[in-house]
């Protein structure tokens, strides 16, 4: 039916282990992902991010909770969902010693197509992905960036409703990621696939994804659009760092009294304040740190992003949460109990 989602989660929960060593890796995560969209899981390492995906590909059950994927449920109808599901892992999953194209035809065997379609389909992948010049060499002779687009091609060779990408980027060089991106990008808009994809890069989370799921610890924070998660903060950003925390500490106290201030956090050696006009506010906001004996090493004014959308929700920093800056390429996995 078209109204129904791509994929809907309700109260999912998972705990590994018991007594007091218990991991509780999702606390009653709930969403649901429109068909043909991008559906972004954001959250730093250890959210739940990937115990999430692997419930809805069937890979692991939920202790409780339930879950669908193009309207079949993953506990009753598992083969179904795989069947018509693409689900690309953190790892790689192609054999290195094969070439790209025998890659993609043993994938597309292995998903029962004949023996000519899955020549005709790996060939239409590889060109679509721009590894045709590369696709009668070897694997394990190619760049990271493609290796990565192998994988995906690899998901996508029996034609899923729905593709599962798990930390699709980690490791890549910006330009790679960015290939990539373009590349799920086109996925959802001109084929009409839907992808949920899980991330720890603020910056992708922002530009790639129609719709975000927040997660920090296993729970939902906040879900909507990137737009409509920023906006919803509406104010501006006042953000003083100082040399010394006890400064930030006295400084924020002095930041939230001013007139106009809705809020003032401190992390650490930051302040951030949220005030309607960024600009007009800082004069007093550089008089208030005077007053308090600071010393600012630096002030910056910006619209909301997602750090700050974090930052208001969880009541820390994306980074500090255990994730990676933003615009990161540095590997990060999230840790999933066995």
């Amino acid at each position: 039916m078209p109204d129904t989602p791509a994929v809907e989660a309700v109260d999912l929960v998972k705990t590994f282990g018991k007594g007091a060593r218990a991991v509780h890796a999702l606390r009653g995560i709930s969403f649901q992902v429109p068909a043909a969209t991008v559906f972004g899981l954001l959250g730093p390492n250890g959210a739940g991010k990937s115990t999430t995906v692997r419930i809805l590909a069937t890979l692991s059950a939920p202790g409780s909770g339930s879950a669908a994927v193009a309207g079949l449920d993953v506990r009753r109808s598992p083969d179904a969902v795989r069947r018509t599901i693409g689900y690309v892992s953190q790892r790689p999953g192609f054999d290195p010693v094969a070439t790209g194209r025998e890659n993609l035809v043993l994938q597309g065997r292995l998903h029962g197509l004949p023996a000519a379609e899955c020549r005709r389909r790996a060939g239409e992948l590889l060109a679509r992905l721009d590894l045709l010049a590369a696709a009668d060499r070897l694997c394990r002779t190619w760049s990271g960036g493609m290796q990565r687009k192998l994988d995906v091609a690899m998901g996508l060779v029996h034609r899923p409703r729905v593709l599962f990408l798990d930390e699709p980027t980690t490791g890549l060089d910006p330009q790679a990621r960015r290939e990539l991106w373009d590349a799920i990008t086109r996925l959802s808009r001109h084929d009409g696939v839907s992808v949920l994809l899980t991330t720890h890069y603020l910056d992708e989370a922002d530009q790639l994804a129609d719709r975000l799921l927040i997660v920090d610890d296993g729970r939902v924070v906040a879900q909507g659009t990137p737009d409509e998660l920023k906006a919803a903060l509406g104010d501006d950003t006042v953000r003083v760092e100082f040399a010394d925390r006890h400064q930030a500490g006295a400084a924020r106290a002095a930041i939230g009294a001013l007139p106009g201030v809705g809020t003032a956090l401190a992390d650490d050696l930051t302040v951030t304040a949220r005030v309607a006009d960024g600009v007009g506010a800082l004069p007093g906001v550089l008089d208030a740190v005077a007053r308090t004996g600071g010393r600012a090493t630096s002030v910056a004014v910006a619209r909301p992003s997602l750090d700050d959308v974090y930052l208001h929700h969880a009541g820390r920093r994306f980074a500090q949460a255990g994730a990676a800056p933003a615009g990161s390429t540095g590997a990060g996995r999230e840790q999933v109990p066995a």
